[in-house]
This record gives C-alpha cells, structure tokens and sequence, in this order.
C-alpha cells in the first residue's frame, strides 16, 4: 500500500515526507509540479517509491491505475500566494482538483488529510470552524473556504476519513523555495545575516510597531497533528492546527536575532535593546495589503483537543531557535 503526498517538494509535504521516513515509511508517491526546480532540494534527505508530476498523477489516479493500493492521502499541493489574482488559476488549482481527490477517496475509502487555511477566516477576529466566522478576503482563501463547505456536505455520508487542517503562519525547515511566501522567520534569519538588522511593518490597525500579532505554528508540530489523525482514521472534520496563542511579529524578530547572536557567541538583547542598536528597524506598511491583511490570529483548539490531541506546541522562542540551528546548518 502507497502513501500519496501532493505538494510533495514544497514546505509543509516535504515536512510530511520526511515524518512518514522517520516512522520506517518509505512506499510514498511524492506528487508535485516542479516548474520551479529548486523545490527538489527539500526531498534530497527523504526516502520515496516515485515521483509524479501532478497533472500526469490525476489522470492516473482517475484512470483507476491507484484503486485498492492507498493507505492514504496527504493533499498538501496548492497555490498558497495569497496576492494571486488570476481567480481561473486559483479555483482551478485549489478547488477542482481537490475535489477530484475528495470524490476518489470517498469511493475508495482512503484516508484524506488535506491543507486548508487560516485564511478561510479573513477580516473575522474569531477563529472557530464555524461557518458564521468564515469570511475570506482574497481568492486563495475563498479556494479554501468553498473546498471545506464541500466537505462539510459530504462527511455526514462519508465511509472514511476526510480531515482538513486549517494551518496558521507556519514556520520552519524547507520553506525557501516559496520566495517571498515564505515565513517571517526565514526573511529574518536572511535579513540578519545579509545586513546585521531585520525589518518589521510599522503599525497599522490600531497596533503599534510590529506588535501585530498571528498564531505561529512549527512546522515540526503540524506533522505531528498530520500523524496524529492518520493514527486515528476514525476522526474526521476541520480542525484548526495552530499553537492557539498569538505572538507578536516583534517576538519573532527578537527571537530569531537573539537565535543568531546565540550561534556567534553574544548575548541575547531585549527588544528595546535591538530597536537602539538598529538591529531592527520598522518600515512603512505596504499600501498594496491594506484591507487585506490579517492584524490578529489565534487559532481555536477546542475542537482539536477535544478530537483528542493532547502534545503542546512549541512557543515562537523555541520553535525559532529550533528553525536558525537548521538553517545554520545548511
């Protein structure tokens, strides 16, 4: 029996990928589109059994050439650039062939845990799997939002498992390839080591100087919820998969410089500290994401630890400083 991965060389897959070997799995079909041939770097250190372009992986799947030989599926290949504006492309990509996967895993019965998005919720400032706080404010998030209503009618008749994780800002190792997608740590982390200084936006609703705040999540810790669910296949839903507590863009940076300063040998500085020294520096917000930025998240885990996962999740400090220690090493 397969394990399938989609989005397979991109940031959180590969994180799956890797996961899945360190449990002594190996029979994985990684499935990708690797347009941008960079992303093969993040499978270098992982085992698979084959690699499918993504397009070439549907028809196939389709075609009937996987029935009676999945265990599962983990659906993580989307496009995740939220200033996409070519809609055809976003729906296409994101919507349609998720529920092509949707509706082979109903009729095979094969476990489906898939990406979804903290950006279903938009402009709400409550973060709950209820469809009276969903409101998104661009098209990948309306891609998201209007796949997990799909889902949503079909679970009541569902013979198998479909588990979509609303993921928060996650962080962590094999994420470079995604530019200026990327996490706020990993330009930090560039920033720093590029010009002895990072960048943070000044204040904008209401909020002062990088005090902005989102549920950071590591990516480490969203692998184990993955691993949790595929563990438990009599568990279905959507499920935020945050840390639950918002940190401040500010504690990411002193984070991530007190990380660095750690691995050259100084002492970690209080923010106050860093702003005199001009290791960090606020710039003016971008008009181009007035509107359509989210100030504040917070995950909701209720309906998560009620579905039974109990681990904590690791805090901005250490997940960072977990995440500088790879990236030092590369």
């Amino acid at each position: 029996m397969y394990y399938i991965v989609t989005g397979a060389a991109g940031f959180v897959g590969a994180n799956l990928v890797k996961a899945l070997n360190e449990r002594g799995i190996t029979r994985i079909i990684a499935v990708d589109n690797l347009t941008k041939a960079d992303k093969f770097k993040n499978l270098v250190d992982c085992e698979i059994a084959d690699y499918l372009d993504k397009g070439e992986f549907l028809e196939r799947l389709l075609c009937g050439h996987f029935d009676g030989d999945v265990e599962a599926i983990f659906h993580e290949g989307a496009c995740s650039d939220t200033m996409e504006t070519d809609g055809r492309y976003m729906m296409e990509n994101n919507y349609r062939y998720s529920l092509s996967l949707l509706d082979w895993c109903l009729e095979q019965e094969v476990q489906l845990l898939y990406a979804s998005s903290a950006a279903t919720y938009g402009g709400s400032s409550v973060f709950k799997e209820e469809r009276q706080y969903e409101a998104p404010l661009n098209v990948y998030g309306y891609s998201k939002f209007l796949f997990d209503q799909i889902v949503r009618q079909r679970l009541p008749e569902a013979g198998s498992q479909v588990v979509g994780f609303r993921y928060f800002n996650v962080y962590g190792p094999r994420e470079s390839h995604k530019g200026r997608m990327a996490s706020v740590a990993f330009h930090h982390f560039n920033q720093y080591r590029a010009e002895g200084k990072v960048k943070l936006f000044e204040g904008c609703d209401g909020y002062a100087n990088g005090e902005q705040q989102r549920d950071f999540v590591y990516v480490k810790d969203v692998a184990k919820v993955n691993l949790y669910f595929l563990d438990h296949p009599e568990k279905s839903g959507i499920f935020n998969l945050g840390t639950g507590r918002a940190q401040s863009f500010n504690d990411v940076a002193v984070a991530t410089v007190n990380s660095c300063r750690a691995a050259e040998g100084k002492p970690a500085l209080s923010l106050e500290a860093m702003v005199q020294q001009g290791l960090v520096e606020y710039v003016a917000f971008p008009e181009a994401l007035k509107g359509k930025y989210q100030s504040f998240t917070q995950a909701d885990l209720s309906k998560l630890r009620s579905a039974g996962y109990g681990d904590e999740f690791a805090t901005v400090a250490e997940g960072v400083a977990d995440y500088v220690q790879f990236l030092n090493g590369r």
